[in-house]
Formats: C-alpha cells, structure tokens, sequence
C-alpha cells in the first residue's frame, strides 16, 4: 500500500496543530478514518521528531532552562500533585519526556555530588524511582508515560515493533522457500555492517531483482528515506551486497525519489506479497 504525496501533506499540516500526547492518535484517526492506527502513528513520530530537532537548541539554552526549572519548583510548591512538568510541555510545545530530562538534569546539578552523567540521566528516567526526590519522580513518571515520541518507553516500544516486524519478515520468506542469511549469520561470516536479511538466490520483485531486504517498521517518507540511504543502504551496496528492497511496513511515499541509483534502492511496501 502507497500514501500519495497529497494524502501524506494533508495529514502533516494536520499534525502541526496536535501536541504530542496519546490523545492526538484519536483525533488523528477521526480526521484520517481510511489510514491505519500504524501508519498515522508513525507518520506523526517522525514529523514531530522533525520539529524536536529544529526548536532543540531553543529549550537548551541556558536561561530558557533556568526558566523551566523556576515554573516546574514554583508549580510543585502550589501543588506537588499537579501535572506541572507535562502541562509545561505542553504549553512550549516540546516532548513532555525531554522537558522532563532537562529538569531532572538541572535539579542534579544542584545536589552535593558529581555531575550527572549521561548514563545516569538515562537510568533515572527509565527508571524514575531511583531519583532522589519523590516529587520530581512522580513528574517525570508522568512526562514518560504520556509521550508518545521520545523517552525510554517509545523506545521500548519501538525496539520490539522493529523485532516483531523482522521476525514477520523472516516467516513470510520461509513460507516461500526463500533461501537467506540473517544478520547474526553475517556477522559470524566477519560483516560488520549487514541488511536484515540477504537472499543466497536473488528474486525478482516488480521487475527489480533484490539481493537483500531491510525491515524498517515505519512510515517511508523521503527525508527518512534519504537519512537511511546515507547511513545504511549506500554501505551495504559498498560491501558488494548489490541492489536491494527496504521494507516499511508501515506504507511508503508513493513519490519517494532518490536519485542516485534510484532504481537499485527503491523502497516497498510490503513487498513480499509481490515475491515470486
């Protein structure tokens, strides 16, 4: 299944009105009732991942962070129970995780040891009972749960997305005799760097021969499209891998172009349906 360049527009405009809470995926599937839960779901993390990276260094600086940290102590102090964390996120229109990383970040700094370490911050969050105060635990905790883009559990939910849909791919190539060796396989043959799945018999799909497969569980618009090419796809063609099939699974851009060597890397979506 393809997404129009239209269709796929119309829903980003659309995008740009929501905050990123899980109720935006109810109001999304209202306007778009045709596309599915998945598709909107993934179309929205990566447009808003989109806008993290262009107003980041904004919620960075220095004094905006002062300015969060002074509304999230003065907010806890009128009411510690209050959502002040997630209701600041929302109100700057940032990632409720993020805004919560930069609060538990500046609130370690003011204790009586050492700098927080990155892979501290990233403990804590995943786990926010291991911050010292209750009360900021509890907003970060809230700030987690209900981000629906950035933080340890999108990323939990990714990583087993991604396995799960890896996993779908491996069945539905033995269900149609395909011989192939994975990724562990690879690596035990010395590649440091390998697709998902390569067919020790290549396959003709849509007229394209495909030597090799790589599973992406999301949406297959041209911006992830080329960031893929450059720090995947163009590696595997320089290890002799040859021409390929990325695999979104969650529909692709049916005017996605790239235009060096367009034809040998050309995106599908769920192409085995077309394998012979």
């Amino acid at each position: 299944m393809k997404l129009s360049k239209a269709k796929y527009d119309e829903i980003a405009r659309f995008i740009t009105t929501l905050k990123p809470s899980r109720q935006c995926m109810r109001q999304l599937k209202e306007r778009f009732p045709r596309q599915s839960q998945s598709t909107l779901l993934s179309i929205f993390s990566q447009e808003y991942q989109k806008l993290t990276k262009r107003t980041h260094a904004r919620h960075h600086a220095p004094d905006t962070i002062e300015t969060y940290y002074s509304r999230y102590l003065n907010g806890v102090a009128v009411d510690p129970a209050a959502p002040v964390l997630l209701n600041l996120a929302n109100e700057v229109d940032f990632s409720p995780a993020l805004i919560a990383r930069i609060v538990l970040e500046r609130f370690l700094q003011d204790q009586d040891s050492p700098p927080p370490t990155k892979p501290v911050l990233n403990s804590m969050l995943r786990e926010p009972s291991l911050i010292p105060d209750p009360v900021l635990a509890n907003q970060v905790h809230q700030c987690i749960i209900n981000d629906c883009c950035n933080g340890p559990l999108v990323d939990c939910i990714k990583h087993s997305i991604g396995y799960e849909h890896e996993v779908l791919l491996r069945e539905k190539l033995l269900e149609r005799n395909l011989a192939f060796l994975d990724e562990d396989q690879l690596r035990i043959k010395g590649y440091d760097k390998t697709p998902d799945f390569i067919l020790e018999v290549p396959v003709a799909v849509d007229g394209h021969v495909i030597h090799w497969i790589e599973s992406k569980a999301s949406f297959g618009d041209e911006s992830s499209h080329r960031m893929y090419l450059q720090d995947q796809f163009w590696s595997y063609w320089n290890r002799r891998f040859q021409s390929s099939k990325p695999v979104y699974f969650c529909v692709e851009n049916s005017e996605n172009k790239s235009k060096r060597k367009e034809r040998s890397l050309k995106p599908a979506a769920r192409c085995w349906r077309n394998m012979a």
